[in-house]
């Protein structure tokens, strides 16, 4: 069964990776230029504020 929204999905990061020619070096300093230009685009910085959380124990 066909996505339509996964293939438009797909189709707009192969477009973005294509213009950096697939080297996510690239990718990665474009992406930080343009947090820097706009900062509303940073990914959220109140997940730095919560507290840690201790590792769920797994009992078998």
């Amino acid at each position: 069964m066909r996505n339509l929204i996964v293939e438009e999905i797909r189709q707009t990061r192969d477009a973005h990776a294509k213009q950096f020619n697939y080297d996510l070096d690239a990718i990665r300093d474009a992406l930080r230029k343009r947090e820097k230009r706009n900062p509303a685009c940073q990914p959220s910085r109140c997940l730095r504020n919560l507290p840690s959380r201790q590792p769920a124990s797994i009992v078998w």
